[in-house]
């Protein structure tokens, strides 16, 4: 089962946060040979999609993700409330949600 947690992210500016993935005992995880990805969206059917920059730590076996936009991308993302999550793959295939949760985009003022 994910993990619940909800993000703020700031339109125009440089966005970014570090996830550490564990198990469920709480032992960190080795992402050695792990893939990941993770997206926003306005509601979970909607088609138009913002991708997170995803990075692992060094070494990957210290568990953690790192996800980030650019000032542009959040720039190109309106003001509201949003739903995201992030996946992982392992070598074999088999995917697992790591965290999901709500995404409020706060409105800028300075252009």
């Amino acid at each position: 089962m994910a993990a619940k947690a909800n993000i703020v992210v700031d339109q125009g500016a440089d966005f970014s946060t570090t996830i550490t993935v564990t198990d469920n005992n709480g032992s960190i995880v080795d992402l050695s040979g792990y893939t990941a990805e993770g997206q926003i969206r306005k509601h979970y059917t909607s088609s138009t999609k913002y991708d997170f920059i995803v990075t692992f730590g060094s070494p990957r076996t210290d568990g953690l993700l790192t996800l980030s936009l650019s000032s542009a991308n959040t720039a190109a993302i309106e003001a509201g409330r949003y739903v995201y999550d992030v996946n992982l793959t392992t070598s074999g295939g088999i995917v697992s949600r790591m965290v999901e949760g709500i995404c409020t985009v706060t409105p800028r003022v300075t252009q």
